[in-house]
C-alpha cells in the first residue's frame, strides 16, 4: 500500500498548476482590460506616476544639477564670431569681448522702448461663457486646453482631436506654444499669436475685448507639494473686486478661481506668455490691444526689460526665473552670447542655491531656450550634456527637442551616425514633425 504523501504528490502538483494557470489567466485578463480606452485613460498616468516615483526614489532628479562646461571657451567663440561677421575688405574690429570667465550680471537693454499707449477702460469684471471645460487625458493638458480655447469660437471637436496635431505619440510629454499656434492656422479657420513678458493688464483688456487667453504656468498653485510641473490654462474671467482671475483648468476644475498675485508668481516660471486665438476678421482688434507689442521684436525687448527689473528684485528659484527668461528673451533677440551668459548664471550661480526639493528640473521640457543659445555659440557639447542630463533625470524619452538638439551637436561634432540615430528617435516620439524631417533631409535622407 502506498504512503499517503506519495499518493497526495500528484494531488497538490495538480492544485499547484490550477493555481499557476489561474493567475496566467487573471494577469493576461488584467493587461486587456487595462489597455480597454476608459480603463487606460484612468489608470496609465497612476502607473506612469508609480514607475517615475520608484525611479526618482532611486536617482533624485532634483539633486542633479546642470554645469555648463564651456564658459572659458567664450571670449575665443566671440573674437572668432566678430572675425566671421566683419567685412571681408576691412581688419577685424579690436574690441574687448563682453563675455569674459569671470562674467559678472548686469543685464542692459538693447533698446529704448517708447512709452506704452494707455489702455482702454475696462470693466472692473468680465466672465466670458462659451468654453466648453474638458479634463483633460494622460500628459494631455494642451490638447485640452486647445479644445477649450476653440470651442468659444464654435469650434466642434474636442481634446482627442487636438491630441492629433499636437502630440500624434501618446506619451509626447510636452506641446509648446507655437505649436498651438501652427495647429490653429493649420486645422481651423481662425488666426492665433504668441507674446511673452505678459502681465494683468494685458489679459484684461483682451477679455474685455471677448478674447480669452492661453497661458502657460506652473502648478504650484494645485500642486505645492509635488514635483515642479507646467501646465497650460485658458483664462476666461477677472474680478478687480476679488483680486482673481478666472481660469478653464484641464486639471484643476472649470471656472478656477485664481488671486492675482498667485497667478504672476506661476506665470513667471514660462517668461510670462500668451497666446491668443481670433477670427481672421477681428486681427486689427487683437493688434490695437497688443499696440507697439503688436511687433515681436519690440514685444521680445520689453520681455527681456520686464526679467531685468525682476532680477534686480527676486531671490532664490524666482531669481532663477528671471534669470532663464532673460536668456529666452535674448535668444528671441538673435543675441545668443549674452543668452549663453544669463543661462550660464542661472545654472551656475542660482540654481544650487534652490532647496532641492524646489528645483524646476523638467525647465528643458517645455522652455529650449537654452539650447539656442549654446549650440548658436557653438558650445556644443554643453548642448548634449543638457540633452543627457535631461533624458537621465527625467527618466522620460518622450521629448522630442532634446532628440533633436543634441543630434544637432553631435552632427556639429563630427558624429553623424549619432545625430541621425537621435532624429530617427525624435521622429519616433513625434510622428510627422518637421524640424526632425528636415534635419534628416539635409543629410540625404528621406523618412
Amino acid at each position: 500500500m502506498m504512503p499517503n504523501s506519495q499518493m497526495n504528490h500528484p494531488n497538490k502538483r495538480k492544485t499547484w498548476l490550477k493555481v499557476v494557470l489561474i493567475l496566467i489567466i487573471l494577469v493576461a485578463l488584467s493587461v486587456v482590460v487595462y489597455f480597454l480606452p476608459p480603463v487606460h485613460d484612468r489608470l496609465s498616468w497612476r502607473l506612469a506616476n508609480l514607475r517615475a516615483q520608484i525611479g526618482y526614489f532611486f536617482n533624485p532628479p532634483e539633486e542633479l544639477i546642470f554645469s555648463p562646461e564651456q564658459q572659458a571657451e567664450m571670449e575665443a567663440i566671440v573674437n572668432r564670431t566678430l572675425t566671421a561677421i566683419a567685412p571681408p575688405t576691412e581688419m577685424p574690429p579690436q574690441v574687448t569681448p563682453t563675455v569674459t570667465d569671470d562674467f559678472q550680471p548686469s543685464p542692459t537693454a538693447t533698446l529704448t522702448l517708447t512709452p506704452t499707449i494707455t489702455p482702454t477702460p475696462i470693466p472692473g469684471s468680465v466672465n466670458l461663457s462659451g468654453v466648453r471645460h474638458e479634463y483633460q487625458k494622460m500628459n494631455n493638458c494642451g490638447p485640452a486646453t486647445l479644445a477649450m480655447a476653440l470651442s468659444y469660437w464654435d469650434w466642434g471637436g474636442d481634446q482627442q482631436d487636438t491630441r492629433l496635431w499636437l502630440r500624434p505619440h501618446p506619451e509626447d510629454r510636452n506641446v509648446m506654444p507655437y505649436e498651438m499656434v501652427n495647429a490653429v492656422f493649420n486645422h481651423t479657420d481662425l488666426a492665433a499669436l504668441v507674446r511673452w513678458g505678459g502681465d494683468e493688464e494685458i489679459l484684461k483688456q483682451f477679455i474685455a475685448a471677448g478674447f480669452p487667453v492661453i497661458i502657460e504656468r506652473d502648478m504650484g498653485d494645485v500642486r505645492p507639494n509635488e514635483d515642479w510641473t507646467g501646465h497650460f490654462g485658458v483664462i476666461t474671467g477677472y474680478d478687480d473686486s476679488r483680486g482673481r482671475f478666472i481660469l478653464q483648468d484641464s486639471y484643476v476644475m472649470a471656472n478656477y478661481p485664481l488671486a492675482y498675485e498667485d497667478l504672476n508668481r506661476y506665470w513667471r516660471a514660462f517668461n510670462y506668455v500668451y497666446l491668443v486665438i481670433y477670427p481672421p476678421e477681428r486681427e486689427t482688434e487683437v493688434r490695437t490691444i497688443l499696440g507697439p507689442q503688436s511687433d515681436e521684436v519690440y514685444n521680445h525687448q520689453q520681455a527681456a526689460n520686464k526679467a531685468e527689473d525682476e532680477i534686480a528684485m527676486l531671490e532664490g528659484r524666482d531669481l532663477f526665473f528671471a534669470w532663464f527668461n532673460y536668456g529666452t528673451s535674448l535668444v528671441n533677440l538673435g543675441d545668443f552670447v549674452a543668452a549663453a551668459q544669463a543661462y550660464d548664471f542661472a545654472y551656475n550661480e542660482i540654481y544650487p542655491t534652490i532647496p532641492s526639493e524646489a528645483r524646476p528640473w523638467r525647465m528643458v521640457w517645455y522652455q529650449t531656450g537654452p539650447y539656442f543659445a549654446y549650440y548658436h555659440t557653438g558650445r556644443y557639447q554643453d548642448v548634449i550634456n543638457l540633452a543627457d542630463l535631461t533624458l537621465s533625470v527625467t527618466g522620460v524619452r518622450e521629448i522630442e527637442e532634446t532628440w533633436v538638439w543634441r543630434g544637432r551637436a553631435k552632427l556639429a561634432l563630427g558624429d553623424q551616425a549619432g545625430a541621425i540615430e537621435d532624429f530617427y528617435t525624435a521622429l519616433n516620439y513625434h510622428p510627422g514633425w518637421d524640424v526632425a524631417i528636415i534635419e534628416l533631409q539635409n543629410l540625404g535622407i528621406t523618412p
